[in-house]
Order: structure tokens, then sequence, then C-alpha cells
């Protein structure tokens, strides 16, 4: 016999009901931003996330998974299935493209958001509520303050001095219970649809002292150790190949020996992990209410993050409207990585620099901004308790951002709106049963301070090189998953074969962002 709520799911909307009567499934995913592939616990991390531990072990670990390479085009891939360079334009996502809430919304889906957007567009302000999000709350930039943020909205409407007249808000914590709400007033009759997109871990290093003294000294050994750690759990949990190395340590990272102001590098790592766990425990909360509501068993949970650890150093100097001038007890804002004063605090804006960046990508090369793996290489997890029959288990074939929004529509029974503008990704839907899937064959990547394109084993990457601009370098990534041998020399062949494919791309995307 079907549930109440299946039976009138199906009533409402026999067109796209399942063939098979299932009760569709509800859709939770969860990004956090800025972290490395290395940096939760189930990916080999000592950070503790229990949480994400208890999805990995009860979903699937995705090894080889790529973001883009910064935060607003990853969002607009993920929520399109179209790579960034068609699916936004402006800074706002193309209105060419439909987006997954705006399909899930057609097939009787609740939509609800909670976190960053940072799609609103440079001309006009575009909300998610004007993309198919039935409910938002969050902020509309890239990043903010921690305690008191700047441009939080709740639908159309600001909303910051919520934060300012609240002295224990923190943005963490706010955007879990938001969730909470959201999922705690859905109609239990129709299924759900939540995005929960944390400004965790991206600077600024904004943690509370309760938080942080869980990690009080647990970074003296520093990153040269911390990467041998990690690379060493990683092996264990079988997340990389048992014969990888450690890539080099970045030439802008001195040897953890060598390193000024110790006491202050750790405390930036500190303060870093407790952002992580914070995010861990409001996953928690959010999973405790899918349970409360009956929605838990019967519930696709994505979680990944936007690209890699920044490895940025914020400079005293560095000026945005994200950046307060005053705490909300009236002090006076000491921005910038500056030794004499510990991160954390309302009052700092702080990041965590190259040193940490490096180890959060162990073992691979770069970071944010770039198209090296240690930029675009991410975590993933997939939980479903009623749709995966393999649990636990780690997938290794490649798959992109945008092929989650064709996996959600494939096990929702959802048909897109016909658009001029094609799809790019395909779903992996398959890898929930353990059927055959042989995962993305190319990927295409264009963005910032990198651009690249694997097909198979096979890729070409570039770095933005002052007068020289783009120089390709040629890597096979099956023997040499770091990126340290250039065969660019060696294999002209493929070089010029993979740089063709690029320019086509490119080109494709480009003509497809013209369309009105």
């Amino acid at each position: 016999m079907l549930r109440p709520q299946t039976a009138l799911w199906l009533l409402l909307f026999p067109a796209v009901a399942c063939s098979t009567a299932e009760e569709p499934p509800n859709v939770v995913i969860i990004m956090a931003d800025d972290m490395g592939y290395s940096d939760i616990g189930c990916f080999g991390g000592e950070i503790q996330t229990p949480n994400l531990n208890r999805l990995a072990e009860g979903g699937l670990r995705f090894t080889s998974f790529y973001s883009e390479n910064m935060c607003w085009v990853s969002r607009a891939s993920l929520l399109t299935g179209v790579y960034h360079k068609t699916s936004l334009v402006d800074g706002a996502i193309h209105r060419r493209c439909q987006t997954l809430p705006e399909a899930l919304r057609k097939n009787g889906y609740q939509t609800r958001m909670s976190g960053k957007w940072h799609l609103a567009g440079r001309k006009n302000q575009v909300f998610p509520v004007d993309r198919g999000f039935d409910e938002y709350y969050g902020i509309m930039g890239g990043a903010a303050s921690f305690y008191a943020p700047s441009h939080l909205t709740r639908n159309r409407t600001n909303i910051e001095q919520e934060a300012v007249s609240d002295p224990d808000y923190y943005i963490t914590d706010a955007i879990s219970s938001e969730a909470v709400r959201m999922i705690e007033q859905s109609d239990g009759s129709r299924p759900l649809f939540l995005s929960v997109a944390f400004t965790a871990a991206h600077w600024p290093l904004h943690a509370r002292e309760r938080d942080i003294a869980n990690y009080r000294g647990r970074y003296s050994m520093g990153w040269d150790q911390l990467r041998v750690q990690r690379l060493a759990r990683m092996k264990e949990l079988g997340i990389v190949d048992p014969e990888i190395e450690l890539s080099p340590r970045h030439e802008k990272v001195p040897s953890w020996k060598s390193a000024a102001h110790k006491e202050w590098q750790q405390r930036r790592m500190e303060v870093y992990a407790a952002q992580v766990t914070v995010m861990d425990e409001g996953i928690g909360r959010i999973i405790d209410a899918l349970r409360r509501s009956g929605r838990f068993e019967n519930t696709l949970i994505f979680f990944t993050i936007d690209n890699g650890g920044c490895h940025v150093e914020y400079t005293p100097n560095r000026k945005g409207d994200y950046l307060p001038n005053n705490t909300r007890d009236g002090r006076q804002m000491r921005p910038g990585n500056l030794p004499d004063i510990m991160p954390g605090p309302e009052d700092t804006y702080q990041s965590y620099g190259y040193g940490w960046a490096n180890a959060s990508n162990t073992p691979y090369r770069y970071f944010k901004q770039f198209d090296h793996e240690g930029g675009i290489r991410t975590s993933m997890i997939a939980h479903w308790p009623k749709g995966i029959s393999r649990s636990g288990s780690l997938v290794r074939s490649v798959s992109h951002l945008v092929d989650i929004m064709p996996t959600v529509l494939e096990v929702t029974h959802t048909t897109p709106a016909e658009q001029k503008i094609p799809a790019d990704g395909q779903s992996f839907a398959a890898e929930f049963k353990g059927n055959e899937y042989a995962g993305r064959q190319t990927v295409f990547f264009d963005h910032s301070r990198g651009r690249a394109f694997r097909k198979g084993d096979w890729k070409i990457v570039a770095t933005k090189n002052g007068k020289h601009g783009f120089v390709w370098e040629l890597y096979n990534l099956a023997e040499d998953p770091l990126e340290l041998n250039d065969l660019a020399e060696k294999r002209p062949n493929v070089l010029r074969t993979l740089a063709s494919l690029w320019n086509s791309e490119s080109k494709r995307h480009a003509a497809q962002a013209k369309l009105k």
C-alpha cells in the first residue's frame, strides 16, 4: 500500500510519476566552501567530521570527482548541469538554462535553500527565489564575516540587522538552523529539495574559542608532517593508490622547520579546523531533522566542495563590502594576515595561506584558482539508504559537478524543460546500484588562472603566466596522478589532439553564452 503522501504525489503529478510507483526521493545537496581534498575524516583528514564520516560509511565516496576552480562558477555548474562558460553570464545563471530547483518544482517538489548564493549577477540583483527556490536564507555574495555577515538575506529582504543585534550569531550555525527549520516546516505530502551551501571554511578565519580549543596544539607538528600523516591515512582508506607519493612542497611554502611565527601558523589551522567541525555538527542536526520527519531513509544526500583549498594570503589593505569596518559592539576591525594578531575573534579577518592549503590538497599540486588537481579535485559523498545498494564503497569513475543535476533528474523521474542550451552533465545514478558506469570520458575547464581538458587518463593543463599567457602541459594521470612529469614535448600528437578539443569546447560555450 502506498503512503498517503506518495498517493497524493502520484495523483497530482501523474505524467512524471515513477513507473514503479515508488515514492520519489527527497534530495539534499550540501556544499562546503574552499576546502581541500584531504580535509574531512573519511578522505584522510584528522579534522573531526563524524557526521560526514557516517554518511560515507552508509553511502559512496567519489574519489575522482571534479569541481570548478572557484566558488561561483562551481555553483552555476551544479545548479544547471551546464559548464559555467555557458551557464554563467554577467555573474548570474543564464536565463536560457533551467536550474535544478526549477525543474524539480515543476515535478511537485518543495524547493528550499540555506546558505551562500554568489550568483546574484553584476547588473540586476538575482535572488535564489528568482531561479526556482520557494524560500531562501543566506548571504548573496562570496564571503562575509561569520559573526555579522554582509548581504544576509531572507527571500528578497536584507536582514543583516538580525545578525548584528544577536551577540551569539554565527553564520554556520544559522545556515544549519534554517535548514532544519525548512525541513520541519515542509509539507510531508510532497518531496523536498534542499540546498545547503555553507560558507565554511572560506576566509575569514572566524571561530569561537570553545570550538578552537578542541584543536589547540593539534598542528604543532606543522604542515610537512601533516601532509605525511594525511597521505598515510588516505592510503589506508583506499582514497589514493598505495604507491602514490607526496607532490613537492609548493615553492612559496617554507619547510615547517624554517617557518616563522609558528604559534600563529598553528592557530590559523586550528581555526580552520574548528570551522569545518562546526559545519559537520550542523550537518548532524540536518540529518536528525530528516530522521524526525521520517524523510531520512528516502533522502538522497550529496556532500561536496566548490573548489580546492585556498592559498590566498589576506593582506591588510584588501577591502570589500564583505569586510565590516567595525564589530557588532563597535570595535575597529584588524584585517590582514598579521602574525601578532591571532585569528578567530570577530575583529580579525585572516586566511590560512599557502602552507596549510598545500596540506589541505594532499597529495596534489596547486590550489583554488588553478586547474591542476589540487584546485579542482574535490571529495564527494552520496548517501541514500533506499537507493544505494553498496554502502561504504569507493567510486573511482570520473565525474563533475555538472553530473549532479542529470543524476537527480533521473532518480526523481523529472523531465527537464526543452532548452536551446544542451546539458553537459551525464547521470551517474548507475553507481548507486553498482551497475556498469564508465564515468565521464572528457572534462573541460576554463576559469581564472587555469584551463584544462581531460580525456580518459590524458590531461592538458595550463596556468596563466604573465606575458607568455597559457602554455599547455600534458600528463597521463594513470601513471602520474600528481602531474609531475610533463609529456608535452614527448607526446606532441596527444597534446595537439587535446588542445584542439579544448578549443572546440571553448568556442561552443562562447557561442551558447551569447544566446538571448
